[in-house]
């Protein structure tokens, strides 16, 4: 089984082999650049590999996400056509009032527990209601505060570094 070299080793060996040879005063500067530039090259191939490996995982993840929204939308579809068809069964199980069985399965009718219809939110008393307060944090308007030169605490700014792949 072939060993794979991986980046962070690479990276290693072009960082080791840099500092090598600056170090090295009696070397041509042709043998240096030769040397940097062949390592560098390593590097490169195996920097964009790894790039390319990303876009592949990165349109294997939006192909997976497509499926599930298909198969979704399919959940969704079948789990209606069952809820329409469970009302017509029920509708014509009240109709006839019989209760067809058999060995898999019996058919009947139950009584619900007794739901709460609300007709006028407004005139429900204080003592049946709850309140909920919600605290969010305005992200936007700190983020711009901060821009402006204003110490808010608790809060700063970080700049972050992200990679593009064209």
């Amino acid at each position: 089984m072939k060993a794979t070299i991986r980046l962070y080793e690479l990276s290693a060996d072009y960082l080791t082999a840099l500092d090598a040879l600056v170090d090295l005063d009696d070397l041509p500067s042709e043998v240096i650049a030769d040397t940097l530039e062949g390592l560098a090259g390593v590097w490169e191939e195996k920097a964009l590999n790894v790039a390319r490996y990303i876009r592949n995982l990165e349109a294997e993840a939006a192909a997976i996400e497509e499926a599930k929204k298909r198969m979704e939308i399919r959940a969704k579809a079948a789990a209606n056509r069952a809820a329409r068809l469970k009302e017509y069964l029920k509708a014509e199980l009240e109709r006839t009032g019989l209760k067809p069985k058999a060995p898999d399965l019996a058919l009947s009718l139950r009584s619900n527990p007794p739901a709460v219809i609300l007709e006028d939110e407004n005139r429900i008393p204080d003592d049946y209601r709850s309140t909920e307060t919600v605290t969010r944090i305005l992200k936007s308007e700190i983020s711009n505060a901060l821009k402006a030169g204003v110490e808010i605490p608790g809060a700063r700014l970080e700049q972050s570094r992200r990679l593009v792949i064209q």
